[in-house]
């Protein structure tokens, strides 16, 4: 259990047979899916429909929406000044004797592939300034707004308490872990979720308030396999990852990295330890 709502049996979309799934979005969005390119994840699945728009479907337990809701995708519609997909329509039901929702979202069918095939990238993609400099008014008009969502990334409700009981058990020598500025965030700012080389940001379903810093650090951290790529995303967003709550987030990225379940050979790790050595040093009072 958490809290008091049912934890939802963990099912891989990509295993699971999901043709009612599909058939069902169908007939609710009125649009034909293409079976042929669908995109089969663990708990979403994507397909372009026949009137070049994109039909994005996902599973959730209830755990995971309760403090966050069911519907970020189409509550980001609302956002303005944010490089995204223009939202259309979306179908919500329950899955029947399961404590979990299916949800489908029928978006604008972006041209542009996304910049890494997964979260990290281990070339630099030579992006053009053009991409940076939207991605820089992407994230400080989406810091400029207001929302009652909490962010969730990596499937967590994102809280002081948990950043403190995170850095705390990884990095015990950064004794003040108070955040100071909270404000909106995607959540999941991974090189799998920007789009290039013209620059938009996909996936907003974990979007919410979060610790100033959290999507730059994000970004950085799964840069770090590429040091000229790394450097330009700390220029670039230098103004949130020098900041001390940036810093305290570029940490809480790194504990996933070089925690007790540190990967021997992640592409990321020694880089990643050198960096955290760094932050822990420039939080030292």
């Amino acid at each position: 259990m958490t809290g008091s709502l049912p934890v939802a049996a963990q099912v891989d979309l990509r295993r699971q047979p999901v043709e009612d799934v599909l058939e069902r979005v169908e007939r609710a969005l009125h649009v034909r899916l293409d079976r042929q390119a669908l995109v089969r994840k663990r708990r979403s699945l994507g397909g372009r429909t026949e009137r070049d728009t994109w039909v994005r479907i996902e599973r959730r337990g209830f755990e995971r929406i309760g403090p966050q809701g069911w519907n970020g995708t189409e509550a980001a519609a609302v956002l303005h000044g944010v490089a995204m997909p223009e939202w259309y329509r979306g179908v919500a039901w329950r899955e029947p004797g399961e404590p979990v929702m299916w949800r489908a979202d029928e978006l604008e069918l972006l041209v542009c592939p996304s910049v890494g095939k997964g979260a990290l990238v281990l070339e630099d993609p030579g992006l053009p300034d053009a991409w940076w400099a939207a991605l820089n008014a992407s994230l400080d008009a989406l810091a400029a707004q207001q929302t009652p969502r909490i962010a969730t990334p990596d499937t967590v409700t994102i809280t002081q308490e948990q950043v403190t009981r995170t850095l705390g058990a990884v990095f015990p020598g950064v004794a003040d872990t108070r955040i100071e500025r909270w404000a909106p965030a995607h959540a999941d700012l991974t090189w799998a979720n920007v789009m290039g080389p013209e620059f938009s940001l996909i996936d907003w379903e974990d979007w919410g308030m979060a610790p100033r810093g959290l999507d730059s650090a994000t970004l950085w951290g799964n840069a770090l396999a590429v040091p000229e790529l790394a450097n330009r995303v700390h220029r670039e967003r230098r103004a949130d990852l020098e900041s001390r709550d940036g810093k305290l987030m570029a940490l809480f990225f790194l504990s996933k990295i070089v925690g007790p379940h540190a990967y021997e050979q992640d592409p990321l790790l020694t880089p990643a330890r050198q960096e955290a050595e760094r932050l822990v040093a420039e939080l030292q009072p």
